[in-house]
C-alpha cells in the first residue's frame, strides 16, 4: 500500500478545500482529489476522537482485503495529527444519492447489478476474508458505485473491531439495526444480514428504511412490504418512479429474499453465501419455497 505525504496530499485536495469535500461519514470527512499522474482519488480525513483505533483498523483490514466490489484504500498517509486513507476516487456516488438525492434515477438492471454485487462483497468479508469480518455498518450511504454502476461496499470491518458506538451513530442508523444489535449496541455477521435485507428493499422501493408518515407516527420499511407481500401486491412495492420497468419474477425475488434476511429472529435470517445463491437463482421451485417461508412467518408472528 502506498504512503502519500500530506503535502501531496493537500496539493491533491487543494488544501481539503470545501468545494472538494464529497461527504461526511461517521468516522470522518471524505474529499475528492486528482494527484499529479491525473488519477482521480477520495482522501477520507479521520475525526481526532477515533483517529488512532479508526487508522489501524481501517488500513490494516484494507491492507489485506481484496474483492472487485470493496472499496480498499490505494494508499494512507500518517503525520503529526493527520491520519488519511487514500482509495480510488468512485464516479457515480452512492446508492444512497441515487435512491433519496439529486443523483439520476437507477434503472432496473443497474439496481438488480447492485443487490447481486453488494451481496457478493458482504459475503466475502464473511465467507473468505482472512480474518472474517463483519461489516457493522451496511447502508445505502456505504454502497459506492464505480465507472459501471456495480456495487464498491466501503467503511467495512468497524463492527467488529471498534469499540460500541456512541448513541448518535446508532441512532442515525437505526432504520437498518437488527434488533439483537440495537440492544447489544455491537455488529455480527447477523446484524450484517440483516441490514443487508433493508438495503434489498431500500433499493427496489426507493423509500428509506423509516418513513416519516405524520409528527408522530413512523412505519419501518419491513412491516410495509410484508403487508403488501401477504396482499401480493407486489407492484404497488416497487419504487413508482420507473414507471412500471421493471421484471415481475427478479422484483419478486429480491424483495423476499430481502424479506428473509430482516426477520427479527437471527436464527432464522440466512447466510449472506446464501442470500448470493437466491439472488442468482432463477428456479421457480425457489421462489415458491421463499414465498411460502415468508408467509408462513407472517402468520406465525416473525
Amino acid at each position: 500500500m502506498e504512503e502519500f505525504t500530506l503535502k501531496e496530499l493537500h496539493a491533491a485536495t487543494n488544501s481539503f478545500n470545501y468545494d472538494n469535500k464529497l461527504g461526511e461519514g461517521r468516522f470522518g470527512s471524505v474529499y475528492w482529489g486528482q494527484l499529479p499522474d491525473g488519477s482521480q482519488i477520495a482522501v477520507k480525513r479521520l475525526k481526532a476522537s477515533r483517529e488512532e483505533i479508526s487508522f489501524a483498523v481501517e488500513v490494516n483490514i484494507l491492507g489485506g482485503t481484496r474483492h472487485k466490489n470493496l472499496l480498499t484504500a490505494r494508499g494512507y498517509c500518517a503525520e503529526g495529527q493527520e491520519r488519511l486513507i487514500v482509495y480510488e476516487y468512485m464516479p457515480n456516488s452512492s446508492l444512497v444519492s441515487h435512491l433519496h438525492s439529486s443523483e439520476p434515477l437507477l434503472d432496473w438492471t443497474r439496481r438488480m447489478k447492485i443487490a447481486v454485487t453488494s451481496a457478493q462483497a458482504i459475503a466475502y468479508l464473511h465467507h473468505h476474508a482472512t480474518p472474517r469480518i463483519v461489516h457493522g455498518d451496511v447502508r445505502a450511504s456505504n454502497v459506492l458505485l464505480d465507472s459501471e454502476f456495480e456495487a464498491r461496499v466501503t467503511d467495512f470491518g468497524y463492527g467488529k473491531l471498534m469499540p460500541e458506538e456512541d448513541g448518535a451513530s446508532k441512532a442515525n442508523n437505526t432504520g437498518y439495526l437488527s434488533p439483537e444489535c440495537v440492544e447489544s449496541g455491537g455488529g455480527s455477521s447477523m446484524g450484517d444480514v440483516y441490514s443487508f435485507g433493508v438495503l434489498l428493499l431500500e433499493l427496489v422501493t426507493g423509500k428509506r428504511p423509516i418513513e416519516r408518515l405524520n409528527q408522530t407516527i413512523k412505519r419501518g420499511i419491513t412491516e410495509w412490504v410484508l403487508l403488501l407481500v401477504y396482499e401480493k401486491k407486489y407492484g404497488e412495492i416497487v419504487d413508482q418512479r420507473l414507471n412500471g420497468k421493471y421484471v415481475d419474477k427478479e422484483l419478486k425475488k429480491v424483495v423476499l429474499v430481502g424479506l428473509m434476511c430482516a426477520q427479527s429472529e437471527p436464527e432464522k435470517r440466512p447466510t449472506m453465501s446464501e442470500v448470493v445463491e437466491m439472488l442468482m437463482n432463477e428456479s421457480k421451485e425457489k421462489m415458491a419455497y421463499l414465498e411460502g417461508i415468508t408467509l408462513s412467518n407472517k402468520n406465525n408472528g416473525g
